[in-house]
């Protein structure tokens, strides 16, 4: 299916991290909808995401992160990839973000969680094949109208003040020289989330387009940097489209993650 990209172009600024729920399930209607795309959102093979209406209780162990437990939520989406697969982080992170996307368009929050779950109680609920394992899975529903501490802080990271500097994840074309489309790709990439607040990715600027690479090939929080490469990817794509460029992505060997060549 073809991106909605203006749809999720907007919800990229209105995304934030929400832990803690009201409980109310979600209407039949929205939930139609949110699995829907979950089951025509598959842009590459052995990537794909799949929503759970029932709570997630069982798949979490405790506090979730440094940020707090998931509270609430009357549903979960489950990312799934094929484990053999060696680009499984990169389109996960990317199919699974135009889930999130999609979610937040449609009024709901959402929280990617990549660690302290229990991958083997989600592939039971989701029915992952064998060969597949879940590598994130994130709570949906209705956020609760009081933020507590820890979302506050989280919501913070998604302002520019807790971004790092373009210039210290760019190189290659010098700002001057880059076309509206990238400089608006660049920003919405910036703005993706990703474990931690880490932000590992790298951006080689040319005339020929973007490749993506990741800082470091050591992973951190038992999750993949190349699964957040994969967010930002999403995002990448989703700002080149809303400025009338389309392009296609060719995934790539480590260091490197992918490279967006417009058409």
């Amino acid at each position: 299916m073809e991106i909605p990209f203006s749809r999720w172009y907007a919800a990229i600024a209105e995304r934030r991290s929400r832990r803690r729920f009201d409980s109310r399930p979600i209407e039949t209607a929205l939930a139609e909808r949110l699995d829907s795309m979950c089951r025509k959102f598959r842009p590459f093979p052995g990537a794909r995401a799949v929503l759970v209406n029932q709570p997630p209780d069982r798949i979490f162990k405790g506090a979730v992160g440094h940020y707090g437990s998931i509270k609430g939520a009357p549903a979960f989406i489950a990312f799934i990839g094929e484990s053999g697969d060696p680009h499984v982080n990169e389109k996960v992170g990317y199919t699974g973000e135009g889930i999130i996307l999609e979610a937040t368009a449609l009024g709901l929050a959402t929280c990617w969680v990549g660690a302290l779950f229990r991958p083997e109680q989600a592939a039971n609920l989701t029915g992952a094949e064998k060969n597949e394992k879940v590598l994130a899975v994130s709570p949906v529903g209705w956020a609760s109208k009081d933020q507590t501490l820890e979302e506050r802080i989280m919501s913070g990271f998604g302002r520019n003040h807790r971004r790092r500097p373009l210039a210290e994840m760019t190189g290659g074309l010098e700002e001057g020289g880059r076309p509206r489309w990238m400089r608006a790709a660049l920003e919405a990439a910036r703005l993706a989330p990703s474990a931690v607040n880490r932000q590992p990715w790298q951006f080689g600027l040319d005339e020929g387009g973007i490749t993506v690479s990741v800082d470091s090939p050591k992973d951190s929080y038992n999750i993949s940097r190349r699964l957040d490469c994969g967010i930002a990817m999403l995002h990448l794509e989703a700002a080149a489209l809303d400025c009338g460029v389309p392009g296609r992505w060719r995934l790539l060997e480590s260091p490197g993650v992918a490279r967006f060549t417009p058409l």
